[in-house]
């Protein structure tokens, strides 16, 4: 995950990733910006219908400032007249950068349109930021951590791995968590009962809670919180899921330890991958094969006509509570 950038040259271009990290570059490199020049004027141009003469009116002294901050989004969708202005300042400011009138920050979304003139600002001085995609787990965990570093404060790992089990590639909405968390609690680190104390509504919240109490042998109460889920509307099948990616990542970390597979070909979170270790005691082969061809039962009673869900996953809980003893 980059840290924050700085704005200390005239013209950068942030590119491609993950939207919404993408937009949050861009308005870190803002600030940053914003705060180097204090009387500067801030202009926003889209790329898209803007053309060259509105560019370089933004980037030339005005009545109210001498100096400005230009943001130009899509920049993928600037015609030829504009790139040219665009590569003309570039190399303009980039002979005296101290002496530039304005900073460009230039957002392009990525892949190979606009390529061109990406490479020929590159060419002039501009300064490229690539932004991850965080389309891979760890990435996305990383970056809920950063977001609270960004408010000086920490979270749990476990807590932060419920927020991306949870939400999973929706980056917003994982930002917005963490800054009501941070802003709604001064727990520091913030744990998994005050995630869980967000996310109760949502059905897989609720399956990895049963999941948990099923794993830790509590039959009773792992019973009574999927019956009362089932009863307030959660689905039997968002239930058997959060129980059988229980049983994956146990299956994983079983294999890990016996050797049969690498951490990395296992390809879970270390910290999700450590914490299923902690709870193989007790699991056989025998009983992890088991409980999954239950667990498959149970999904196919969710799905059929006339099945009984809501008994296959009781069945299903009690034999994971027994760790898959007949």
């Amino acid at each position: 995950m980059p840290q924050r950038p700085s704005a200390d040259a005239p013209f950068h271009i942030v590119f491609g990733g993950d939207a919404y990290l993408n937009a949050q570059t861009v308005r870190d490199l803002r600030d940053a910006a914003e705060r180097r020049r204090p009387d500067a004027e801030t202009v926003e141009l889209d790329a898209t219908d803007a053309d060259r003469y509105a560019f370089d009116e933004a980037v030339s002294p005005s009545l109210l400032s001498d100096a400005a901050i230009v943001v130009v989004s899509n920049l993928q969708n600037a015609d030829e007249k504009l790139a040219e202005a665009m590569v003309a300042y570039c190399r303009q400011a980039g002979k005296d950068p101290a002496a530039a009138g304005a900073v460009v920050i230039a957002q392009h979304e990525g892949g190979v349109k606009g390529k061109r003139v990406v490479d020929q600002l590159l060419r002039a001085g501009a300064r490229r930021q690539d932004v991850p995609d965080l389309k891979k787990a760890d990435a996305r965990l990383n970056f809920v951590m950063q977001q609270f570093e960004r408010r000086g404060r920490r979270v749990e790992p476990m807590a932060a791995q419920q927020l991306v089990a949870v939400l999973g590639d929706r980056t917003g909405e994982l930002a917005a968590m963490c800054g009501q968390l941070c802003f709604d609690f001064d727990d520091d680190p913030i744990g998994l009962d005050r995630v869980n104390q967000y996310l109760t509504a949502n059905p897989q919240v609720t399956g990895f809670a049963v999941a948990d109490k099923a794993m830790e042998g509590r039959t009773a109460e792992a019973i009574v919180a999927m019956r009362s889920a089932v009863e307030q509307g959660t689905e039997p099948i968002a239930l058997i899921g959060a129980l059988a990616m229980k049983l994956r990542t146990l299956a994983k970390a079983s294999a890990v330890r016996s050797g049969v597979i690498s951490q990395a070909e296992a390809k879970t979170n270390p910290w999700v991958l450590k914490n299923a270790t902690r709870q193989l005691g007790g699991w056989t082969s025998a009983g992890l094969s088991r409980c999954i061809r239950t667990l498959a039962w149970a999904d196919e009673q969710s799905k059929t006509n006339g099945g009984d869900p809501v008994y296959a996953l009781e069945r299903s809980i009690i034999l994971i509570s027994r760790k898959g003893a007949e």
